[in-house]
């Protein structure tokens, strides 16, 4: 939880909006469930709550939406489909955030 909120801190420093912040796969499954996406880009964390985040990878992938991985684990940790996802490298600075949103999601 304490990183999720760092992390929000970081987004609203930089300039974005924070859609939801989601600490289980079921909660981050609900709020991809809509067609019309509340949000434009997503980070996953590939751990949550003890579960991995590739089913909601997947979900954002075959919709179209933009998202990284910021992990710990590295793109090691990755399954196969995503190795090539980006992948912020826990722990980060706010600067290396801003650097992965404009690549990920430019404008």
């Amino acid at each position: 939880m304490m990183i999720a909120i760092m992390i929000e801190d970081m987004l609203l420093d930089l300039g974005h909006q924070v859609a939801g912040v989601c600490q289980s796969l079921a909660a981050a499954l609900t709020i991809t469930e809509p067609q019309d996406l509340p949000f434009d880009m997503a980070i996953l964390d590939v751990n949550l709550a003890g579960e991995r985040s590739f089913p909601v990878a997947r979900r954002l992938a075959e919709r179209g939406v933009p998202f990284m991985f910021a992990t710990g684990y590295g793109t090691l940790g990755l399954e196969e489909p995503f190795r090539s996802a980006f992948t912020l490298k826990k722990p980060f600075q706010q600067e290396d955030l801003a650097r992965a949103i404009a690549l990920v999601c430019p404008a």
